[in-house]
């Protein structure tokens, strides 16, 4: 029997630490993904695939600022520039997918959307923004460009400047959840939710708009997995297993979790909130709301026998 598995790819899949982040190394990591996808889908597995895009869309706000600084070409707001990311990162990973699906002899549509996730305008994240984005300023520059624009800048110590940052509120809907299930479950491979949406929200009831802010990817990637009513949720990280204690002389893995388990491990501190805290979350909110088991791994050990760690209800 076909299942349906939503597979949120890690912002390392696409570029890793070190990389400057040009084409072909993304094309060269996609090309690695996609060969690591091929063996869910032998699995029986249709799927949907979201990214991260933290580097990416931080490029393109230093583009922006570049231009703007020397051309005076208008900076574009946040949630372009992530549907810009959205697009062409979903051109990467597309193209390399389909040479790994023609060189196995599968000929399989790959779609590639661009969505918006509604956030509540009101969300409390809004009220103490702490996601940084875009360049780093002098504290002078940041002065000014708080006084112009209304903008929050605060000194990042350890990189020795100001960035701007926005909230990261809780993703509520993901639009075209419709239509991204029935590509998927007609055997067509889709690609959404990247860096975790879009952000928008309405402006009133008949009017829906983009705001300033970044909403976690795995925490979305989770939401579509519910909406769409996926039969598997796998997160994809740069480490094979979930750690206790980790980086620690006591790191310790873990093969499998109950929700209650994982809960209370995160409430004893051993998952940051900037790295593995977002994806326990994410986790446990999937096999709360559907009974059905999360998966946090490495890309490599995706698809394999107990390759993992995984997040089951009970």
């Amino acid at each position: 029997m076909e299942k349906l598995a939503v597979v949120a790819l890690g912002g390392n899949a696409l570029l890793k630490s070190g990389e400057k982040g040009t084409i072909d190394e993304q094309e060269r990591n996609a090309r690695t993904a996609a060969e690591n996808l091929l063996k869910l889908q032998n699995r029986d597995y249709n799927f949907v695939i979201t990214h991260g895009n933290g580097p990416q869309v931080g490029n393109i706000l230093l583009a922006n600022a570049a231009g703007n600084k020397v051309h005076g070409i208008p900076d574009m707001p946040l949630d372009v520039a992530v549907a810009y990311s959205q697009g062409f990162i979903g051109y990467i990973i597309e193209q390399q997918l389909r040479n790994v699906l023609l060189e196995n002899e599968k000929f399989m549509d790959i779609i590639t959307i661009v969505t918006q996730v509604v956030v509540n305008k009101q969300d409390p994240a809004f009220q103490n923004p702490t996601k940084p984005v875009g360049p780093y300023y002098t504290k002078e520059e940041a002065e000014i460009l708080m006084k112009e624009t209304g903008n929050i800048y605060r000194e990042d110590k350890n990189r020795g400047g100001w960035r701007k940052v926005v909230a990261s509120p809780r993703p509520l809907i993901i639009n075209n959840t419709n239509a991204i299930s029935k590509l998927a479950r007609g055997h067509h491979i889709v690609i959404a939710v990247g860096g975790g949406g879009i952000p928008v929200y309405y402006e009133r009831h008949s009017k829906i708009v983009g705001i300033d802010a970044v909403i976690d990817k795995d925490l979305a990637s989770s939401l579509l997995a519910r909406q769409i009513n996926a039969d598997k949720f796998f997160i994809l990280t740069d480490v094979p297993k979930v750690c206790l204690n980790f980086g620690t002389p006591q790191q310790t893995s873990i093969d499998k979790m109950t929700i209650n388990e994982a809960q209370a491990y995160y409430d004893q501190g051993h998952f940051a909130a900037g790295s593995m805290g977002p994806k326990i979350q994410a986790a446990i909110q999937f096999v709360e709301s559907t009974g059905k088991d999360a998966i946090i791994t490495s890309i490599e050990r995706l698809g394999v026998d107990n390759g993992g760690t995984r997040i089951v209800f009970a």
